[in-house]
Formats: C-alpha cells, structure tokens, sequence
C-alpha cells in the first residue's frame, strides 16, 4: 500500500537532503517516517498545489474484528451488500455540492469539489471505500462511507 502524503517547510540550512531525512527521522515519532525529500520552488505549498488528493476509508466486515487494526478501521460485523454499495457510490463521482456530506463547522467557504474517481472493492474481510478528488470537506469521507454503509445493510 503507498501512501503518498506531501509536506513542505522553508530552510536555510546546508544540509544535504540525504543527511536531512535521516536527522528528521531521528526526531520523528516511529508511526510517521520520511523516505524522499527535494528541493522546490518557494511558492510551492504541499495543501495547495496538489491536483488531486485520495481518502480510502477501510471497514473491517469480519466476525470479530482486528484487535491490532481497531483504531484504524471500521468494524461491521454484519454482511453488507457490496454490490448496493459499488452501485451507490459512483453517484458521489462528478462536480457536486456536499453541503450534506460536511461536518458541522467546517470553515470552506464553498461546499463544491470534484470527485474524479470513487470505488468500493472488497479485499478478503476487509471494504475498501477510495475517494479521489480535488479536495474534500472536513468529515466528508467519514459521512459519505457511513451512507455507504447504510446502503449496504439495506436501510436505504
């Protein structure tokens, strides 16, 4: 699994960006670990400039769950129907406004966003939910899997 999170801060510091990852790393908590580093231009802003982001939201749909995972994932003990599921979310896909799919005091001025690609897949005992878009609302993947997930046990 890649996971392809972007940040960027400013330096005047002289190090190499070899020496730089491995003195931010020895500083770093073990859960979060930095494996490339470049230099860019200074306008450039991680948030900003990115073109595209993906959320993936993962249900663990097994009896008892993940003890190690628990904090990570969902657990639905219940069946859900996967196909209920794939059908419903590639009505999210498209320009859209999620007003209805926000958190309350969420501060984006506009509720519009672009979703270019949506997806529900099943691996083993695990639902994958992969949002791919211009940007998303506070809360809005979390909204949107638990409508997904009212769709897959048929409360719909």
């Amino acid at each position: 699994m890649h996971f392809g999170q972007v940040a960027n801060f400013k330096t005047n510091s002289e190090i190499s960006l070899d020496k730089l990852i491995l003195a931010i790393n020895s500083n770093l908590k073990n859960s979060i670990r930095i494996k490339v580093a470049e230099e860019v231009s200074e306008d450039f802003h991680a948030r900003y400039n990115c073109r595209e982001k993906t959320y993936r939201y993962i249900i663990d749909n097994s009896k008892y769950g993940s003890a190690i995972y628990r904090h990570l994932e969902y657990h639905i003990p219940q069946k859900l129907d996967l196909e209920k599921m794939k059908e419903a979310i590639k009505y999210f896909e498209g320009t859209h406004d999620f007003k209805a799919f926000k958190a309350s005091g969420t501060s984006s001025k506009s509720s519009v966003r672009t979703i270019y690609k949506a997806l529900v897949e099943k691996k083993e005992d695990k639902i994958v939910i992969e949002l791919t878009g211009n940007g998303f609302l506070y809360n809005m993947v979390r909204i949107i899997s638990g409508t997904l997930v009212e769709v897959g046990l048929r409360k719909n």
